[in-house]
């Protein structure tokens, strides 16, 4: 793998949040993790003349980082989605809405909308001796059902699969830095967002053998838990992010 792309470090300390992780980059000349992000992000060193680093909110990047490079009037921009771990594998939420924004996201068809508001248990169950009476899971829908679940998620598997986790618009996410501590260890990856993108792309639109949706490597299910709140009913998506220390 070329380390343009991608890097991996053992880090000695791990990092705390988002805003350890601009802090490190906004003291980038002596902080030689913040160097290592910024050679693998391709730029040289001796050229930059300043860097400042901001956490965001409420987008798919959580941190923005500007970099002035000298004689060099633009300022180069990269957004970075950060994954704090702190188990050696398990999955994390991606993407998280209500059924119907993801309807006006992707243009979803009214059929194929109609069989998801029973898998996130907006609609109760259509027949009986399903597993839960609160919502139904895709091996549960008839087969037509299932085979137009399955068509549709695989037409549109490239551009669900961007909007979870790239993101669309000025913050839309660039990097991928995965940042693993367990116990004393503490190890970091940063990967460039379209290979990122290709890894978790691998493998077909499937039911899996307990009823929910692999797009992939991403397991699209339904929320759950909250107490029984209504909330419960959304869609989420989620991903291994500790599968991108094995990338090459």
């Amino acid at each position: 793998m070329n380390l343009i792309q991608k890097g991996s470090q053992t880090a000695k300390n791990g990092f705390k949040n988002e805003q350890d992780i601009c802090d490190k980059f906004n003291n980038w000349q002596s902080d030689n993790e913040a160097k290592q992000w910024l050679a693998i992000m391709q730029y040289d060193l001796d050229k930059i003349e300043n860097v400042k680093a901001t956490t965001l909110h409420g987008f798919k990047a959580d941190v923005n980082v500007q970099i002035q490079i000298k004689l060099k009037s633009a300022i180069d921009t990269e957004n970075i989605q950060v994954k704090l771990v702190s188990v050696k594998k398990g999955f994390n939420q991606v993407d998280k809405r209500w059924l119907s924004h993801y309807k006006e996201m992707w243009n979803i068809p009214q059929e194929v909308y109609n069989i998801l508001q029973y898998y996130t248990g907006e609609l109760k169950p259509y027949k009986n001796n399903v597993r839960d009476n609160r919502r139904m899971f895709a091996d549960e829908f008839k087969e037509n059902e299932q085979k137009l679940l399955l068509e549709w998620f695989t037409t549109n598997k490239t551009l669900i699969l961007s909007d979870i986790i790239k993101g669309r618009g000025q913050y839309s996410a660039q990097w991928v830095l995965v940042a693993q501590k367990l116990n004393n260890n503490a190890r970091w990856v940063l990967v460039n967002i379209n290979q990122a993108l290709q890894h978790y792309s691998v493998g077909p639109v499937r039911i899996s053998p307990k009823g929910s949706i692999y797009l992939g490597k991403i397991t699209m299910q339904r929320k759950g838990g909250d107490g029984g709140r209504v909330t419960a009913n959304m869609l989420q998506f989620k991903l291994d992010p500790t599968e991108l220390f094995n990338e090459d």
